[in-house]
Parts: C-alpha cells; structure tokens; sequence
C-alpha cells in the first residue's frame, strides 16, 4: 500500500509557502477559466444544460413574486436539517460552498490548520485570506486517506470526499478517524449527490464533535450561477458562523432552489441522475485506458483523474476540447488532467480529440 507524503510547512514567518512556486499557474483559478472560449467543455465539474425544466419553472415564479421581499431562509433551512435528520439549529445556509470555507476561516481562526491534497484549492486561499498558514497533507495515488498522516497538533483539517480533482470517495471510518480532542475536521462533501445512495456521507452525524461538512447544490442541479450551498455542523459551531454573516447572504431564488433539490420528491430524481453519471463515468474511463491514458482508479463524482503526456490539455484546446489542467492543485504535475463526464454523445467527441493526441 502506498502510503501518503506528509509535507509540513512550519508556521514560522519565514517558513516557504506550501502552494506551488509563482511560476506555476494560480490556484485561484478554477474549471470556468479553462473552459473559455471551448467549443466542447469537458473543464467545469457542474452537470451541463442548467438545472432541470421543474427549477426553471420555479425560479421563473420566484421571479415574478417573491423577489420583490428580502429572503427568509427559515423554510429552506427546514428542508435541509430535515434531508439530512439534523436540527434547524444545525444547518447554515451559503452563497456557494466556497461561502463556507471563507466563513469557517474568519471565524474558527484555526491555529495549526493542516488541508489533505490533492484537493480543491479554495479552503487554502480562504485560510491564507484569514491570516492562517495551512500545512498541507500530500495524498500519493491512488489518493487513499491515511489519517495518521495528519500531525497531532493540527486543530482544524480539511478533507474533500469524494475529493475534488481525484474523485476519490474516502471510506466515513477513516474520515471519522481524523477527529481529535480539540480539532475540526471539516468535510467538503460538494460532490455527494454524484454517490448513488450517498454511501459515505457525514452529513447526518451530529453525535461526532468537531465535525463540519459542507454541502453544494450547485453541481447536481446545474445552478452554479446561483451559488447554493450549506453548512452543517453542532448548533454552537453554526450560531458562530451564522453570526459572522452578512444579513440576507442567500437570494430568494437561491432559497427556493434549496427547498426544492432538497425535498423527498426528488430524491428518485438525485439517484437516478447519480446512476446514469456512473454509468458514462465508467464507460469513458474504459475508453481512455484503451487509449492508453492511465485514468486514477475510484472515481466516484462527476469527473476522472486522467495522467496523460505533459501538455495533454493544451493539445486537446487546440481541437476545440476544454479540460481542467491540474498542476494547480498540489500534489499534481503538468501530466494530470480532470476531465469531467458528460453524456454519451459529447463523451464521444472527447474521445475523438484524445484519440488525435496520441
């Protein structure tokens, strides 16, 4: 077994960053900047064709009736603590999950905070914004948590599951297994709903001290322009960043999407979308292996970790195709790309561009 790479970056003031050196791309940008400009976008992580027709419909009525009031979020927060068998008091509400690692940030104000990569970039850029130094945990493929890796004076640790760009869906016992005395695990389950069944999920834990887990509504429901999201952890936790909010920091819109994606009515609706991803997830990481691109094994969200030659997403934009590069993320090289799943027919021009690289 592989055993992850401990990188620790001491917190003194002249210690090196852990981020990757300036001449390496910013860690700031994300599946949008990759994907300007692409005929065929395979860079952004959120469903294509925007949300369903019935959350069209609904925000379309919002629009024309609610609006005009300030948002009143007791509804939506009901819907949630309700989906997940928590408290109300449990449950704060986020303009977008990246709302939430700012507003952990500001106001846990963690001292020795340690982030498990390769991961999403933006629990470090809201670390650093809060005048924090994080360390970094550097997972070796195929990405497998080991929670001993952690140092034992880290009071606040951040693990994605599944992880964003590996896809990796991490076992609830070892992510249960970061937890100490005095430390905050925060989990960034964005990629969830893409579990058919949500195998892993912390989410309805409220008997695990420390535990924060951070939800997005935005990547199933294809409403990323509409920045939803939610934080669920003790009621103490949560009255603190609840504080720390502006007022009305969730648009009447917003609310309606999260009271409807998180009904019992849709929940058929969720598993079956989370099916059919699987179902093209695993066949397009067939059809690149056949390729000979070596596609990181346990996929489990909505994209694939694909190690090609150096330039791989360059010369697959110069046909028109949009990957996430990820030597952005630490831990990752020029040699690894995140490619996100669509349906059969534009997985299938994908293919084709691949196949023109080799």
């Amino acid at each position: 077994m592989i055993r992850p790479r401990l990188t620790l970056v001491p917190l003194d003031g002249d210690a090196a960053p852990a981020l990757p050196p300036a001449e390496a791309p910013a860690t700031d940008l994300h599946g949008d900047h990759w994907a300007r400009g692409a005929r065929a976008d395979h860079a952004v992580n959120v469903v294509t064709g925007g949300p369903p027709d019935w959350v069209r419909r609904l925000l379309r009525q919002e629009l024309d009736g609610a609006i005009g009031a300030y948002p009143d979020e007791a509804d939506a927060t009901a819907a949630i603590a309700h989906r997940h068998g928590r408290a109300p008091a449990d449950v704060v509400l986020l303009n977008g999950a990246a709302h939430g690692f700012a507003l952990i940030a500001e106001t846990l104000a963690p001292r020795a905070p340690v982030i498990i990569h390769p991961q999403f970039t933006e629990p470090d850029r809201a670390l650093r914004a809060a005048g924090c130094r994080p360390r970094h945990v550097l997972l070796e493929a195929p990405f497998a948590l080991d929670p001993d890796a952690v140092a034992a004076d880290a009071d606040l640790v951040v693990v994605g599951n599944p992880t964003n760009p590996t896809g990796v869906l991490h076992p609830r016992a070892a992510v249960h297994a970061l937890g100490a005395p005095g430390r905050t695990v925060v989990v960034d389950e964005a990629f969830m709903d893409f579990v058919p069944g949500e195998t892993e999920s912390l989410a309805g834990r409220s008997d695990l001290p420390g535990l924060v887990v951070v939800r997005s509504l935005t990547k199933m429901w294809g409403l990323a322009g509409l920045r939803v999201g939610y934080v669920l952890a003790s009621a103490e936790v949560i009255e603190r960043l609840r504080t720390a909010q502006p007022l009305w920091a969730v648009s009447t819109p917003a609310l309606a999407a999260i009271e409807a994606c998180t009904s019992k009515s849709v929940s058929a609706e969720t598993l079956l979308a989370a099916s059919a991803v699987a179902h093209e997830r695993d066949l397009l990481a067939r059809a690149l292996s056949s390729l000979g691109f070596h596609v990181s094994p346990g996929a489990t969200a909505n994209f694939l970790l694909v190690q090609g030659p150096d330039g791989l997403h360059e010369a697959l934009r110069e046909l028109g195709v949009a990957v996430r590069r990820c030597d952005t993320f630490p831990g990752l090289g020029p040699d690894w790309v995140r490619i996100a799943v669509r349906d059969a027919a534009s997985n299938a021009q994908l293919l084709a561009a691949a196949t023109a690289t080799r």
